[in-house]
Protein backbone atom coordinates (compact mmCIF):
# COMPACT_ATOMS: atom_id res chain seq x y z
CA UNK A 1 0.00 0.00 0.00
CA UNK A 2 1.45 3.16 -1.04
CA UNK A 3 2.52 5.90 1.24
CA UNK A 4 0.35 8.69 2.04
CA UNK A 5 2.56 12.20 1.39
CA UNK A 6 2.20 15.77 1.18
CA UNK A 7 0.84 15.79 -2.86
CA UNK A 8 -1.73 13.94 -2.03
CA UNK A 9 -3.01 16.09 0.76
CA UNK A 10 -2.16 19.26 -1.29
CA UNK A 11 -4.30 16.52 -4.16
CA UNK A 12 -7.06 16.59 -1.62
CA UNK A 13 -7.24 19.63 -0.10
CA UNK A 14 -7.25 21.75 -3.29
CA UNK A 15 -3.89 23.43 -2.49
CA UNK A 16 -0.81 23.92 -3.50
CA UNK A 17 2.03 21.29 -2.36
CA UNK A 18 4.00 24.22 -1.34
CA UNK A 19 1.03 24.90 1.26
CA UNK A 20 1.18 22.10 2.16
CA UNK A 21 4.63 21.98 3.24
CA UNK A 22 4.51 25.34 4.96
CA UNK A 23 1.51 24.41 6.84
CA UNK A 24 2.74 21.30 8.12
CA UNK A 25 6.35 22.26 8.75
CA UNK A 26 4.73 25.56 10.52
CA UNK A 27 6.62 27.98 8.70
CA UNK A 28 6.15 31.54 9.03
CA UNK A 29 5.90 34.38 6.74
CA UNK A 30 3.15 32.78 4.47
CA UNK A 31 -0.39 34.05 4.75
CA UNK A 32 -2.49 31.30 4.75
CA UNK A 33 -6.07 31.64 6.13
CA UNK A 34 -7.15 29.77 8.82
CA UNK A 35 -9.63 27.81 7.48
CA UNK A 36 -7.01 26.65 4.83
CA UNK A 37 -4.30 25.53 7.61
CA UNK A 38 -7.54 23.47 9.45
CA UNK A 39 -8.67 21.53 5.88
CA UNK A 40 -4.82 20.50 5.48
CA UNK A 41 -4.49 19.24 9.21
CA UNK A 42 -7.90 17.06 8.84
CA UNK A 43 -6.61 15.79 5.65
CA UNK A 44 -3.63 14.82 6.80
CA UNK A 45 -5.15 12.67 9.64
CA UNK A 46 -7.83 11.48 7.56
CA UNK A 47 -5.45 9.77 5.29
CA UNK A 48 -3.21 8.85 8.57
CA UNK A 49 0.34 11.03 7.13
CA UNK A 50 3.31 10.24 8.54
CA UNK A 51 6.07 12.71 8.12
CA UNK A 52 9.38 11.13 6.57
CA UNK A 53 12.08 11.82 9.07
CA UNK A 54 14.93 10.28 6.66
CA UNK A 55 13.81 12.98 4.24
CA UNK A 56 13.15 15.81 6.92
CA UNK A 57 16.68 15.32 8.35
CA UNK A 58 18.12 15.42 4.97
CA UNK A 59 16.88 19.26 5.22
CA UNK A 60 17.93 20.36 7.97
CA UNK A 61 20.94 17.80 8.99
CA UNK A 62 19.26 16.44 12.00
CA UNK A 63 17.61 12.88 12.73
CA UNK A 64 16.72 14.14 16.03
CA UNK A 65 17.54 10.44 16.78
CA UNK A 66 20.38 9.13 19.56
CA UNK A 67 21.80 6.04 19.89
CA UNK A 68 22.37 3.94 23.69
CA UNK A 69 24.76 0.97 23.66
CA UNK A 70 24.43 -0.54 27.15
CA UNK A 71 26.30 -4.03 28.10
CA UNK A 72 23.25 -5.48 29.07
CA UNK A 73 19.86 -4.20 29.06
CA UNK A 74 18.18 -7.12 31.03
CA UNK A 75 20.58 -5.51 34.14
CA UNK A 76 18.38 -3.03 36.57
CA UNK A 77 21.19 -0.61 36.41
CA UNK A 78 21.55 -0.31 32.78
CA UNK A 79 17.71 -0.29 32.14
CA UNK A 80 17.43 2.16 34.97
CA UNK A 81 19.77 4.33 32.79
CA UNK A 82 17.90 3.87 29.77
CA UNK A 83 14.82 5.11 31.20
CA UNK A 84 16.53 8.10 33.02
CA UNK A 85 18.42 9.06 29.06
CA UNK A 86 15.27 8.45 27.28
CA UNK A 87 13.73 10.94 29.62
CA UNK A 88 16.48 13.18 29.51
CA UNK A 89 16.64 12.98 25.48
CA UNK A 90 12.68 13.50 25.30
CA UNK A 91 13.03 17.10 26.81
CA UNK A 92 15.23 18.50 24.40
CA UNK A 93 13.30 16.54 21.07
CA UNK A 94 15.26 13.64 20.76
CA UNK A 95 14.26 9.68 20.31
CA UNK A 96 16.25 7.21 21.84
CA UNK A 97 17.37 4.36 19.99
CA UNK A 98 18.66 1.71 22.26
CA UNK A 99 21.48 -1.53 21.93
CA UNK A 100 22.74 -3.84 24.38
CA UNK A 101 26.38 -5.73 23.42
CA UNK A 102 26.11 -7.85 25.85
CA UNK A 103 30.00 -7.46 26.52
CA UNK A 104 30.67 -8.34 23.11
CA UNK A 105 32.93 -6.04 21.08
CA UNK A 106 31.87 -7.49 17.68
CA UNK A 107 28.10 -7.03 19.22
CA UNK A 108 29.35 -3.34 19.93
CA UNK A 109 30.73 -2.47 16.32
CA UNK A 110 27.93 -4.36 14.47
CA UNK A 111 25.13 -1.14 17.13
CA UNK A 112 27.44 1.25 16.10
CA UNK A 113 27.00 0.43 12.58
CA UNK A 114 23.46 0.29 12.76
CA UNK A 115 23.02 3.23 14.63
CA UNK A 116 25.37 4.93 12.07
CA UNK A 117 23.69 3.68 9.01
CA UNK A 118 19.78 4.88 11.03
CA UNK A 119 21.44 8.56 10.89
CA UNK A 120 21.50 9.00 14.73
CA UNK A 121 23.02 12.46 15.56
CA UNK A 122 25.23 10.94 18.46
CA UNK A 123 25.64 7.67 20.58
CA UNK A 124 25.80 7.17 24.79
CA UNK A 125 27.65 4.08 24.97
CA UNK A 126 29.14 1.57 27.83
CA UNK A 127 32.10 0.57 25.99
CA UNK A 128 33.37 -2.88 26.05
CA UNK A 129 36.69 -4.34 26.77
CA UNK A 130 38.27 -4.59 23.23
CA UNK A 131 36.01 -1.24 21.71
CA UNK A 132 38.99 0.86 21.52
CA UNK A 133 39.65 0.94 17.68
CA UNK A 134 35.68 1.45 17.30
CA UNK A 135 35.56 4.80 19.56
CA UNK A 136 38.77 5.74 17.80
CA UNK A 137 37.25 5.32 14.23
CA UNK A 138 34.18 7.45 15.74
CA UNK A 139 36.84 9.99 17.18
CA UNK A 140 37.94 10.50 13.53
CA UNK A 141 34.90 11.15 11.82
CA UNK A 142 34.15 13.21 14.37
CA UNK A 143 30.75 11.84 15.29
CA UNK A 144 29.45 12.70 18.62
CA UNK A 145 30.11 10.33 21.29
CA UNK A 146 29.76 10.30 25.20
CA UNK A 147 30.56 7.00 27.51
CA UNK A 148 28.40 6.84 30.23
CA UNK A 149 29.50 4.30 33.31
CA UNK A 150 32.39 3.07 31.98
CA UNK A 151 35.72 4.21 30.17
CA UNK A 152 38.64 2.94 27.95
CA UNK A 153 42.76 4.02 29.06
CA UNK A 154 44.17 5.85 26.45
CA UNK A 155 40.82 6.92 24.51
CA UNK A 156 39.97 10.51 25.24
CA UNK A 157 35.91 10.32 24.93
CA UNK A 158 34.00 12.63 26.87
CA UNK A 159 32.08 10.62 29.26
CA UNK A 160 30.25 10.48 32.90
CA UNK A 161 31.51 7.81 35.57
CA UNK A 162 31.34 7.18 39.20
CA UNK A 163 34.06 7.85 41.55
CA UNK A 164 34.52 3.66 41.87
CA UNK A 165 38.09 3.45 42.96
CA UNK A 166 37.34 6.34 45.97
CA UNK A 167 33.62 5.03 46.95
CA UNK A 168 35.41 1.29 47.16
CA UNK A 169 37.80 2.47 49.58
CA UNK A 170 35.82 4.40 51.79
CA UNK A 171 32.85 1.74 51.78
CA UNK A 172 35.77 -1.06 52.48
CA UNK A 173 36.58 1.12 55.31
CA UNK A 174 33.33 1.00 57.08
CA UNK A 175 33.25 -2.62 56.80
CA UNK A 176 37.03 -3.14 58.48
CA UNK A 177 35.25 -0.89 61.16
CA UNK A 178 33.00 -3.68 62.02
CA UNK A 179 35.78 -6.41 63.50
CA UNK A 180 35.10 -9.24 60.74
CA UNK A 181 37.28 -11.63 61.02
CA UNK A 182 37.10 -12.02 57.26
CA UNK A 183 36.09 -9.91 54.56
CA UNK A 184 35.74 -11.70 50.79
CA UNK A 185 35.70 -9.85 47.64
CA UNK A 186 33.35 -11.15 44.82
CA UNK A 187 34.58 -8.84 41.49
CA UNK A 188 35.66 -9.92 37.72
CA UNK A 189 38.46 -10.77 35.86
CA UNK A 190 38.38 -7.96 33.17
CA UNK A 191 40.31 -6.01 31.82
CA UNK A 192 37.67 -3.05 32.28
CA UNK A 193 38.77 -0.03 34.19
CA UNK A 194 35.99 1.43 36.05
CA UNK A 195 35.91 -2.58 37.98
CA UNK A 196 39.21 -2.76 38.21
CA UNK A 197 38.94 0.67 40.35
CA UNK A 198 36.89 -0.96 42.53
CA UNK A 199 38.82 -3.85 43.04
CA UNK A 200 41.91 -1.86 43.88
CA UNK A 201 39.79 0.71 46.11
CA UNK A 202 39.23 -2.21 47.94
CA UNK A 203 42.74 -3.89 48.17
CA UNK A 204 44.15 -0.33 48.92
CA UNK A 205 41.64 0.18 51.99
CA UNK A 206 42.96 -3.57 53.14
CA UNK A 207 46.52 -2.58 53.03
CA UNK A 208 46.40 0.58 54.65
CA UNK A 209 44.45 -1.14 57.37
CA UNK A 210 46.07 -1.94 60.56
CA UNK A 211 43.75 -4.32 61.47
CA UNK A 212 44.64 -7.92 62.02
CA UNK A 213 42.28 -9.95 59.28
CA UNK A 214 42.09 -12.42 56.60
CA UNK A 215 40.78 -10.56 52.88
CA UNK A 216 40.36 -12.86 49.91
CA UNK A 217 38.63 -12.28 46.17
CA UNK A 218 36.82 -14.47 44.17
CA UNK A 219 37.35 -12.81 40.43
CA UNK A 220 34.90 -14.70 37.89
CA UNK A 221 34.91 -13.78 33.99
CA UNK A 222 32.13 -11.54 32.87
CA UNK A 223 30.35 -14.36 30.98
CA UNK A 224 30.56 -16.89 33.88
CA UNK A 225 28.40 -15.20 37.00
CA UNK A 226 26.79 -18.21 38.00
CA UNK A 227 30.68 -20.04 39.26
CA UNK A 228 30.06 -17.37 42.51
CA UNK A 229 28.22 -20.08 43.69
CA UNK A 230 30.72 -22.71 43.52
CA UNK A 231 33.76 -20.37 44.62
CA UNK A 232 31.84 -19.24 47.46
CA UNK A 233 31.01 -22.32 48.29
CA UNK A 234 34.96 -23.45 48.68
CA UNK A 235 35.47 -20.39 50.21
CA UNK A 236 32.69 -19.76 53.06
CA UNK A 237 31.61 -23.64 53.29
CA UNK A 238 27.91 -24.25 54.86
CA UNK A 239 28.94 -22.43 58.27
CA UNK A 240 30.44 -19.22 57.92
CA UNK A 241 31.14 -17.13 61.38
CA UNK A 242 31.56 -13.11 61.55
CA UNK A 243 32.37 -12.85 57.50
CA UNK A 244 31.38 -10.04 55.55
CA UNK A 245 30.80 -10.20 51.43
CA UNK A 246 32.04 -7.37 49.59
CA UNK A 247 30.05 -7.76 45.90
CA UNK A 248 31.46 -5.60 42.97
CA UNK A 249 28.16 -5.85 41.13
CA UNK A 250 24.48 -6.50 41.44
CA UNK A 251 24.36 -9.03 38.93
CA UNK A 252 27.10 -11.23 41.28
CA UNK A 253 25.10 -10.27 44.44
CA UNK A 254 21.89 -11.74 43.37
CA UNK A 255 24.02 -15.22 42.14
CA UNK A 256 25.92 -15.29 45.86
CA UNK A 257 22.28 -14.51 47.35
CA UNK A 258 21.16 -17.64 45.77
CA UNK A 259 24.00 -19.77 47.48
CA UNK A 260 23.60 -18.49 50.88
CA UNK A 261 19.59 -18.93 50.64
CA UNK A 262 20.36 -22.56 49.46
CA UNK A 263 22.74 -23.12 52.23
CA UNK A 264 20.51 -21.67 54.73
CA UNK A 265 23.41 -19.12 55.94
CA UNK A 266 21.98 -16.29 57.83
CA UNK A 267 22.29 -12.75 56.75
CA UNK A 268 23.74 -10.58 58.39
CA UNK A 269 23.85 -13.14 61.54
CA UNK A 270 26.34 -15.58 59.77
CA UNK A 271 27.50 -13.35 56.78
CA UNK A 272 27.02 -9.80 56.15
CA UNK A 273 26.78 -8.24 52.68
CA UNK A 274 27.04 -5.28 50.63
CA UNK A 275 26.89 -4.55 46.57
CA UNK A 276 27.76 -2.34 44.51
CA UNK A 277 24.31 -0.99 42.59
CA UNK A 278 20.97 -1.75 43.79
CA UNK A 279 18.04 -4.31 41.78
CA UNK A 280 14.34 -5.03 42.30
CA UNK A 281 16.06 -8.79 43.11
CA UNK A 282 17.02 -7.70 46.80
CA UNK A 283 13.78 -7.00 47.82
CA UNK A 284 12.98 -11.04 47.10
CA UNK A 285 16.21 -11.57 49.81
CA UNK A 286 14.80 -11.83 53.53
CA UNK A 287 17.55 -8.67 54.85
CA UNK A 288 17.77 -5.44 53.30
CA UNK A 289 20.87 -4.91 51.31
CA UNK A 290 23.31 -2.08 51.76
CA UNK A 291 24.25 -1.28 48.67
CA UNK A 292 26.53 1.70 46.39
CA UNK A 293 23.64 3.74 45.27
CA UNK A 294 24.76 5.09 42.11
CA UNK A 295 23.28 8.78 40.85
CA UNK A 296 21.52 7.41 37.78
CA UNK A 297 19.22 10.38 36.89
CA UNK A 298 22.11 12.93 37.13
CA UNK A 299 24.61 10.36 35.15
CA UNK A 300 21.54 10.59 32.57
CA UNK A 301 20.95 14.33 32.64
CA UNK A 302 24.88 15.08 32.14
CA UNK A 303 25.70 12.60 29.30
CA UNK A 304 22.95 13.67 27.44
CA UNK A 305 24.18 17.53 28.12
CA UNK A 306 27.58 16.51 26.64
CA UNK A 307 26.12 14.91 23.89
CA UNK A 308 23.85 17.94 22.76
CA UNK A 309 27.08 19.85 22.94
CA UNK A 310 29.06 17.68 20.88
CA UNK A 311 25.92 17.74 18.50
CA UNK A 312 25.50 21.61 18.42
CA UNK A 313 29.06 22.55 18.23
CA UNK A 314 31.65 19.45 17.76
CA UNK A 315 35.00 19.98 19.49
CA UNK A 316 37.61 17.52 20.50
CA UNK A 317 36.59 17.73 24.01
CA UNK A 318 38.30 14.96 26.34
CA UNK A 319 35.81 16.38 29.52
CA UNK A 320 35.17 13.72 31.87
CA UNK A 321 32.46 13.88 34.82
CA UNK A 322 33.14 12.01 37.92
CA UNK A 323 29.93 11.67 40.03
CA UNK A 324 30.03 10.35 43.69
CA UNK A 325 28.19 7.13 45.06
CA UNK A 326 26.49 7.21 48.21
CA UNK A 327 26.33 3.92 50.87
CA UNK A 328 23.01 3.06 51.77
CA UNK A 329 23.07 1.34 54.84
CA UNK A 330 20.47 -1.48 55.53
CA UNK A 331 20.28 -4.84 57.95
CA UNK A 332 22.49 -6.82 55.57
CA UNK A 333 25.20 -5.54 57.78
CA UNK A 334 25.30 -6.36 61.53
Amino acid sequence: MKRPSIKDIARIAGVSVATVSYVLNKKEGQRISEDTKKKIFEVAETINYIPNRIAKSLQNNKSKLLGLIVADISNDFYSNIARNLEDKALKLGYTLIIGSSDENPEKFEKLVEIFSQQQVDGMIVAPVAGSEEILLKLMEKKYPVVTIDRYLKGINVPGVILNNREIAESTTSYLLEKDFDQIVYIGYDTKLPHLLDRQHGFETSIADSEKSIISKSILLGLENIVEVQTQLGKTLGTNPQNTALYFSSNKLAVAGLAYLVKNNIKVPQQVSVLAFDETEAYKLFPAEITFVKQPLEEMAEESIKLLDMQIANYSSTTKKITLSGELIINNSIK
